[in-house]
């Protein structure tokens, strides 16, 4: 699915400059405990999460994450959105809580980590 799609389906927002509409997500993970995302994360996948501090551009690098959705419409700092631009992880926002946003993704076809073998 490309983060075009993720956008409008989670009415939601790009918050990083190169916001790469056109790149592809595999899979999705939603998830507020790092340590949980570099278990059972796959690559080139989407982390929805409601942390916002640079510990999640951090495991995305390390992850392979293509994308990070903060939801309940919590916002990075400017440090946070400039370390992702760096690393090439682009941001997006939605107002939606973690299972509202995860469930209207997985509806909409988004695979699930358990689903999607690399």
């Amino acid at each position: 699915m490309i983060l075009e799609q993720i956008v409008a389906i989670l009415d939601g927002d790009f918050l990083t400059r190169q916001n790469h509409r056109q790149k592809n997500v595999q899979t999705g993970c939603g998830c507020d405990l790092m340590s949980d995302v570099l278990a059972f994360i796959k690559r080139d996948a989407l982390l929805l999460t409601g942390l916002t501090n640079t510990q999640v551009i951090r495991t995305a690098e390390m992850a392979d994450i293509q994308a990070v959705c903060f939801v309940r419409g919590k916002k990075p700092t400017k440090e946070v959105i400039a370390l992702a631009e760096e690393k090439e992880i682009t941001l997006l926002a939605t107002s939606l809580p973690l299972f509202e946003a995860c469930g209207r993704l997985y509806r909409s076809g988004l695979a699930g980590c358990s689903e999607y073998e690399d």
